[in-house]
């Protein structure tokens, strides 16, 4: 018998259509801003016209964590159980509004049960729990089962991407300007890692074709047996290489399905334009 659980995340996840479509989940919106503009990502700007203006804009657009305001207007829901999934901890303080939140709104409806998740992850990574999370609701799972099932997934996420450029990063001065340009300029693409919770540069390569095939050989070499897996690529406005990754996969690995989505405004502040996220679960 399935359970009566609803799952709420927050707007710097990225999911496929395919995933919204099957778990209908809660998303609480998380501003972007340009200036003066504040736009809520995914609801008053979509991907395309986020990277468009962002082309145009000098300084790196700013994001804000969710009031907890906007986490109870989704707590007051039909459903008794609710789990919800922030952004890691360690990028953002949407994790500590959204415990926030629970604390507030369990004082007037001490009936219900709200757990929240700290995923140490984020974009496509949540994006892979949640839809195995709804799974799992689907079979009729106890919310303590599901909470077990996430600590290991955490443990068993494999994630990684490759950024076409590294404009927002120096904007966003994280990394030397001189050092950044001259990547930029000698046309290395970086190769990352997301793991606890962290982005983490591992490597790099010089344009778009060797990038895409050590992007895949990091992921390959952390996958034993790829047959039933769940792969998801995102892309921050570049379709066609996402297509192109697709393809490959679907040619040389057994999976259970690929799906692809795009990266939104809150994800792609901090991958810019070209980007590509492959996460298996």
């Amino acid at each position: 018998m399935k359970n009566n659980i609803k799952i709420i995340t927050d707007g710097s996840c990225d999911f496929p259509q395919e995933i919204i479509d099957r778990v209908k989940p809660g998303i609480v919106g998380i501003n972007v801003a340009f200036g003066e503009e504040s736009f809520i990502g995914g609801v008053e700007i979509n991907a395309e016209t986020f990277y468009e203006k962002m082309r145009g804009c000098k300084e790196l657009p700013k994001t804000s964590s969710p009031s907890p305001e906007r986490f109870i207007d989704l707590y007051n829901c039909d459903e008794e159980e609710l789990l919800v999934f922030t952004l890691t901890s360690k990028l953002s303080s949407t994790y500590s509004n959204a415990v926030l939140a629970k604390t507030m709104y369990l004082e007037e409806n001490p009936h219900k049960r709200i757990e929240v998740v700290d995923s140490q992850s984020g974009s496509i990574g949540v994006a892979l729990m949640i839809s195995k999370c709804h799974d799992m609701i689907e079979d009729g799972k106890s919310m303590d089962e599901i909470l077990e099932a996430i600590e290991q997934m955490k443990k068993d996420m494999i994630f990684f991407g490759t950024l076409d450029t590294l404009e927002n990063a120096i904007k966003g001065g994280r990394v030397n300007p001189i050092a950044g340009k001259l990547i930029n300029a000698l046309n290395f693409k970086v190769v990352i890692r997301i793991d606890e919770g962290l982005v983490k540069p591992i490597d790099k390569a010089r344009g778009d074709s060797n990038s895409l095939k050590k992007l895949f050989e990091y992921v390959k070499n952390n996958i034993s047996n790829t047959s039933g897996k769940t792969i998801i690529l995102a892309h921050s406005n570049c379709p066609k290489k996402a297509e192109k990754i697709k393809q490959y996969i679907d040619e040389h690995y057994d999976v259970k399905e690929i799906l692809i989505a795009s990266i939104g405004p809150i994800m792609g502040t901090f991958t810019s334009e070209g980007a590509i996220l492959v996460s298996v679960l």
